[in-house]
């Protein structure tokens, strides 16, 4: 009956819903936006909503792809895809908006490829390689990003320290960590031609990813984060629209904030980068890109994972009961004398 203590998750996935949008309320209460939120909405042309939905769709599928990855490495080929895409989409809806992303989507994939025979120590590689896949994207994107347009890094030199800014705002110090950023992926893919040893941690067999997985792991990565940053994107409004590599190297900086302060969804943080690194677009119509990507990417996905959970428990306990069942069953079997 230990199975019902994961029926938590749902409570917790609509809990941090309920505090999302409180603190939305409460950050911006009092400032009258509702009209110009609603104008803002409306100016958004139908195509881009409908290029907002396919993004979301990329973004969740390249998610679903990170799974995948990780148990090609593995050797694992006997789980079908639709059960790895529905635990990637469940896993990712979940701690995104819940926060704690390392803990909690370490916790949903073991709750459901445990279910498939896979041991703690593969989950534990499964989870690991999907966050390098995940940081190999921004490190590659946002490296790729800062030497064609140097001079987005000083759109967020306000959010850092004051004797950093004069060294942000310099477009070659940008090239320069866009180059390096670039150059630590081509590390990771040389230690891979070159295949580099196994290490072995307390019994636990970790192996580098050979070629062909790594491969996977840059289609995927920014695959993913192009979708996500394309919800954005195709939702601001033209004028002071600073174009797509822009609004991607801040989505990059922006998210991986949020995702670091553990707070459910980021809530705040992404707004507050945002709305820093857009000064010249009107702040009603970044505001309202925003509120689209929290919908598409966050709240719709979570409220989609909450059934998937549910449906998924609900189908374990059965399997338990009638398991139940049948020992207790066998255990009252009268047994022949001797």
């Amino acid at each position: 009956m230990k199975r019902n203590l994961d029926y938590i998750w749902p409570a917790i996935g609509f809990g941090a819903v309920g505090v999302s949008f409180w603190l939305l309320y409460r950050e911006f209460a009092g400032q009258q936006l509702g009209p110009q939120l609603i104008a803002a909405f409306r100016a958004i042309p139908a195509t881009h909503y409908a290029l907002a939905v396919l993004s979301t769709l990329l973004a969740y599928a390249a998610l679903a792809a990170y799974d995948r990855i990780a148990l090609t490495h593995l050797g694992i080929k006997n789980i079908s895809w639709r059960f790895v895409a529905a635990c990637s989409f469940t896993t990712y809806a979940l701690s995104h908006n819940i926060g704690a992303s390392v803990v909690s989507g370490a916790a949903v994939r073991y709750r459901g490829y445990t279910s498939k025979g896979l041991s703690a120590g593969q989950v534990a590689i499964l989870v690991a390689l999907c966050s390098l896949t995940f940081v190999l994207g921004e490190v590659l994107l946002g490296g790729a990003g800062l030497l064609i347009q140097p001079h987005a890094l000083a759109r967020i030199g306000g959010l850092m320290p004051e004797f950093l800014r004069p060294w942000l705002a310099d477009p070659r110090s940008a090239q320069w960590i866009g180059a390096a950023l670039v150059g630590a992926v081509a590390l990771y893919v040389a230690g891979s031609a070159f295949h580099l040893p196994s290490l072995t941690i307390k019994g636990t067999r970790i192996e580098y990813p050979r070629l062909p997985i790594v491969l996977r792991q840059l289609i995927a990565a920014p695959a993913e984060l192009i979708g996500a940053a394309g919800i954005i994107y195709f939702a601001l409004p033209e004028a002071g629209n600073p174009g797509f590599v822009v609004v991607l190297l801040v989505f990059i900086f922006s998210f991986s904030a949020a995702l670091a302060s553990n707070a459910p969804g980021g809530l705040g943080v992404l707004e507050l980068v945002f709305l820093k690194a857009m000064p010249g677009a009107p702040q009603d119509g970044v505001l309202a890109a925003l509120l689209l990507f929290r919908l598409l990417y966050l709240l719709i996905p979570l409220g989609l994972a909450v059934f998937v959970v549910l449906g998924f428990e609900k189908r374990r306990l059965r399997e338990a009961i009638v398991h139940h069942h049948q020992t207790a069953g066998e255990k009252r079997e009268p047994t022949e004398p001797k």
